[in-house]
């Protein structure tokens, strides 16, 4: 059985913090300045990310205790949604990954990223269904080896039979290191080498 993992943010969907940044400080009264500097810069996105808050709610409660803004999922979803847009050709592969095997996307997200990924990912969801392995989730985030053998033990899967893509050169590092087949996106000129993906994936089709 063939499985494509694919990351989410600047791999499948193009992620721009400085869209979101914005929307949230005007939703919320909260400046951008505090918002980025107490949250992300602070270190909790991270720790959310590995599953710290293990629900929405709980990462909702403590992003309003930290920062003082408070949220709603909707309000989350509508900013983060703003801040992605899908890569011209990333989507195809998906799509084509799709009828070669099984496709799943691994991703370091916080807790809300799952319940929200049908409207942040219309294009894609339908192929993915459940398969949305969120590092919040699995609290462990990439390139930790044990995220990539939980995501190996989902599909029941070998991990020379897997075929993992992201845009950092560790994450890939990290998958590579458990036997995984692991292709880095790379970006010129703010373009992604959609091409370059199109080529692992066949030779990954002919191991």
């Amino acid at each position: 059985m063939n499985v494509f993992l694919f990351d989410f943010d600047d791999t499948v969907y193009d992620y721009d913090f400085r869209r979101r940044l914005p929307a949230l400080s005007i939703l919320t009264g909260v400046s951008q300045y505090a918002l980025a500097k107490q949250w992300w810069a602070g270190g909790f996105e991270r720790r959310a990310e590995a599953g710290e808050w293990p629900t929405s709610d709980e990462y909702l409660a403590k992003f309003a205790e930290v920062t003082g803004a408070t949220i709603s999922l909707e309000n989350w979803r509508e900013t983060r949604m703003l801040a992605s847009t899908p890569i011209p050709g990333a989507i195809e592969a998906v799509l084509r990954a799709a009828e070669l095997g099984r496709v799943g996307i691994l991703t370091n997200n916080p807790s809300p990223f799952r319940e929200c990924f049908g409207f942040l990912a219309p294009e894609i969801s339908g192929a993915i269904g459940e398969d949305v392995l969120v590092s919040a989730d699995l609290r462990v985030r990439k390139p930790d080896a044990e995220i990539y053998e939980i995501a190996a033990e989902h599909f029941d899967a070998d991990p020379k039979d897997v075929f993992f893509t992201d845009d950092s050169t560790e994450n890939v590092e990290g998958a590579v290191a458990v036997g995984m087949h692991g292709h880095k996106l790379r970006w010129v000129n703010g373009v992604a080498d959609i091409s370059g993906l199109n080529d692992s994936i066949e030779k990954f089709l002919k191991r």
